[in-house]
């Protein structure tokens, strides 16, 4: 199921605690963004990757693109001061093709989604429209006020939802002019086309497709590293 894929790299990730973008963190050998980005590369029904980044850090981009031979990172396109904008942009830095390409967004920290995973929700999308990659929630879920415990969340219908989304290429592209008329924000593209008023279908995913956004999630992220390997 070709497609191609939209990489938001911009964000800081202050809660990283980096003083640096948390792309260029080493894991092991490599930046977290070569991890994410070599997965692609390696992806033959991956076509096209448009990176969106901070433009102050296009330089460092470029450098571990050409170092590493990302050869399918066909644009770098500045990004926008929140998450949907940066997507829109890369959005509209694709070839605008059939109304049902698939395009897929990706987060730049989420650097251990694998070919199946990608090739799953791409499937799903591919025939329903939209599609997210999501796991059940474990945890039991309590709604607080900040001190006390207002009540516990029914969690059986709960999921956490991870990336890649996939999209036909009109719809997502309709669902962000839309939020954009109606100033809509959303933390998620899937939240996006909800608000267009369109269905989005789950694929389960798995827990190992963590997100990196804390100090602690690094040590998560070399314990999976471990394990892939069989050296743990």
């Amino acid at each position: 199921m070709e497609y191609r894929v939209i990489i938001p790299a911009a964000g800081q990730g202050k809660r990283m605690q980096a003083g640096k973008n948390k792309q260029f963190i080493q894991l092991e050998d490599k930046p977290v963004i070569v991890h994410t980005l070599s997965t692609f590369q390696n992806d033959p029904n991956c076509k096209q990757i448009v990176l969106v980044i901070n433009k102050k850090e296009k330089n460092e981009f470029q450098a571990l693109i050409e170092t590493y031979h990302l050869t399918k990172v066909v644009r770098l396109v500045s990004g926008g001061t929140e998450r949907q904008h940066s997507v829109f942009a890369g959005l509209k830095a694709l070839p605008q093709e059939n109304a049902d390409a698939l395009v897929l967004v990706h987060d730049g920290a989420r650097p251990f989604v694998t070919i199946d995973m990608i090739s799953r929700v791409a499937k799903k999308a591919a025939a329903t429209g939209a599609a997210v990659l999501a796991v059940p929630i474990k945890d039991t879920l309590k709604r607080s006020d900040g001190s006390v415990i207002i009540e516990t969340v029914d969690r059986s219908e709960l999921w956490a939802v991870q990336t890649p989304q996939a999209f036909h290429y009109s719809l997502l592209f309709e669902a962000n002019v839309h939020a954009e008329q109606k100033q809509i924000e959303a933390t998620d593209d899937a939240s996006l086309v909800e608000a267009f008023g369109r269905d989005v279908s789950i694929v389960m995913s798995d827990e190992t497709n963590i997100k990196l956004t804390t100090p602690e999630d690094l040590i998560f992220a070399n314990v999976i590293l471990k394990w892939r390997k069989g050296t743990l």
